[in-house]
């Protein structure tokens, strides 16, 4: 994952209702009327934020019918995940560090 795609990523989950948005696609697909129902925002705000979300390369769309259907993208979360597995490997490490130079009295 590139830093550039990195930071477009955390960009678009920084914001809340962006956030609610993706982990309504986290339970299951949907429209945007149907992300929009459980939502205090409307339609086209709807909208936008899954138009921000797929640009990160986090959710992909359907056409089914004359709907689109706004999924998680895989993929994008791999990312993601990936990158901040990074941190978390390197957190482990160092405790792990710690806690043998704990155990050997240093």
């Amino acid at each position: 994952m590139t830093t550039n795609r990195v930071d477009r990523t955390i960009e678009a989950l920084a914001d809340p209702t962006r956030r609610r948005v993706f982990e309504r696609l986290a339970e299951g697909p949907a429209s945007v009327g149907e992300i929009a129902a459980r939502l205090p925002v409307t339609r086209p705000a709807v909208s936008q934020h899954l138009r921000t979300l797929k640009e990160a390369g986090l959710i992909g769309v359907d056409k089914v019918g004359t709907r689109n259907i706004y999924k998680i993208e895989p993929d994008g979360l791999a990312e993601l995940r990936d990158y901040l597995d990074r941190f978390w490997q390197s957190s482990l490490a160092t405790f792990k560090r710690a806690v043998e130079d704990e155990e050997a009295g240093r």
